[in-house]
């Protein structure tokens, strides 16, 4: 982290000088040092984003195509005549210890078109589906599939 912030202060200053590059220097220490001691921050944490990088990229791209996909599925029930919304609610484990893990999933079913986060707690989840249909297999949707791929 204190190299990319060091990087990114060079990137927004636009030009190098020994006054930006040593002003860099301590603004990039003194806001590592506070991440590390207020916001819990650990080099552990830039080395498990760095090793799960790929997967967090393909996870973001899924979400995105998930997005789409649901958009579609709404816009196709708000459209047609003869379809209802049959609201249900379906509660699930996730079978995640990580607190951050189980954030991302039940961000990513609220970002998703239909659904939203009604309850999560831990790792157990309540779940609002427009239709019955968006509720089935989500216990084990693709979020959950890319999400056993981190380490």
């Amino acid at each position: 982290m204190p190299l990319l912030l060091f990087i990114l202060w060079i990137i927004l200053n636009g030009r190098i000088t020994l006054e930006i590059i040593l002003f860099g220097i301590a603004v990039s220490a003194l806001v590592s040092l506070f991440s590390m001691r207020v916001l819990g921050w650990r080099p552990s944490t830039d080395a498990a984003i760095i090793t799960n990088a790929a997967v967090l990229a393909l996870y973001f791209l899924n979400l995105i195509w998930e997005i789409i996909k649901a958009s579609a599925s709404v816009m196709d029930l708000l459209i047609s005549r003869g379809r209802q919304p049959d609201p249900v609610i379906v509660e699930f484990d996730s079978e995640f210890t990580s607190s951050f893990v189980n954030v991302l999933l039940a961000n990513s079913i609220t970002l998703t078109p239909g659904t939203y986060t009604v309850f999560h707690k831990k790792n157990h989840f309540a779940v609002h589906c427009l239709i019955p249909e968006f509720a089935e297999g989500i216990e084990d949707s693709s979020f959950v599939r890319i999400l056993r791929k981190l380490r």
